[in-house]
């Protein structure tokens, strides 16, 4: 029988602080084990190296430019273990969507790299799991903050400043966070470069939106740790007229946003460099979550998810709306 080893990792959102984080203030992060990323490695005969993927099937040395980060980990850790000669199927199975801003490179390579340690048996630390994913993440990102990775592989929220390592943050918050897709693709580098011109444009005003921002990611933490899960909603609500003022929203998240609302969310607003993308709710328990899925379903939203707060287990499947 082939011997065979897998590897898992997850989602990521930002609860709170996108594009404030650019200019030094706090982020927090949640990982979202409620949307997986798996990937098995499976022996071959012979030295054929094969790839399956949502992207691609076949020889990775004919993958194309979406696994560029993969096949550059891989060749990485194969020279490190001197491996290069082996035979093997990897397959990525993944219900995160490319460019949401949920971590989706980064999930990949985290459960790249578990499934291959595993297959090899070699021991693997946390810091060299981080070390080696952001191999991918260079050639995929330039220059990645390490936010994604960091969450990909943690348990709890992360809380990040630019230039310090990522922390752990004291988590007590019960409830559901509703996940929904708005079938856009997410623009982090026109969002930034938008925040840019209007610093420079509007410093006065637009310093002021990010010192906001940093004030209520720093209100969010307190929040978390207290289960304050009320006044976690505000805070949400508060952080997308800010992030709306910045110009990063798009019509079709604020329509989301919108339906969550009605339907009995705490709080609603985009997540991640926006224009496009996903946004997130909270709410306090599983029928108004339902509740709310459905809505932003019914309203044209690509894919939901359901994630437990203080459970790590799946709540609900990823859900594929066609529309």
């Amino acid at each position: 029988m082939p011997i065979s080893a897998t590897g898992t990792s997850h989602a990521k959102i930002i609860l709170i602080g996108e594009h404030s984080v650019v200019y030094h203030q706090p982020a927090i992060a949640l990982p979202l084990p409620a949307v997986k990323t798996t990937v098995t490695i499976t022996e071959r005969s012979g030295n054929q190296q094969w790839l399956i993927s949502r992207y691609f099937s076949g020889n990775r040395s004919d993958a194309p430019i979406q696994l560029n980060g993969i096949n550059h980990l891989l060749d990485v850790l194969l020279a490190r273990f001197n491996q290069q000669q082996a035979g093997f199927t990897l397959e990525i199975r993944s219900q995160l969507p490319a460019e949401r801003g949920m971590g989706s490179s980064a999930a990949t390579a985290v459960a790249t790299i578990r499934a291959l340690y595993a297959y090899l048996k070699v021991p693997l630390t946390h810091e060299q799991l981080l070390s080696d994913a952001d191999i991918s993440e260079h050639i995929i990102h330039g220059n990645p903050s390490g936010l994604d990775v960091a969450t990909a592989s943690a348990s709890a929220p992360v809380w990040f400043v630019t230039g310090e390592t990522p922390k752990s943050l004291p988590f007590h918050l019960g409830g559901y966070m509703v996940i929904a897709d708005s079938g856009i693709y997410g623009q982090t580098g026109s969002a930034v470069a938008s925040v840019g011109k209007i610093l420079k444009r509007h410093p006065r005003r637009a310093k002021k939106l990010i010192a906001e921002l940093g004030r209520l990611t720093k209100d969010a933490k307190d929040a978390l740790g207290h289960n304050a899960i009320q006044k976690s909603g505000t805070i949400l609500d508060a952080a997308q007229v800010q992030l709306k003022a910045l110009g990063v929203s798009h019509p079709t998240l604020d329509k989301l946003i919108q339906i969550a609302k009605t339907n009995g969310a705490l709080g609603a607003k985009l997540t991640g460099g926006g224009m496009g993308g996903c946004m997130i709710c909270l709410v306090e328990d599983i029928h108004v979550a339902q509740r709310v899925k459905q809505a932003l379903s019914d309203a044209g939203a690509t894919a939901t998810w359901v994630q437990p707060l203080l459970s790590e287990e799946l709540a609900d499947e990823t859900d594929n709306v066609t529309r």
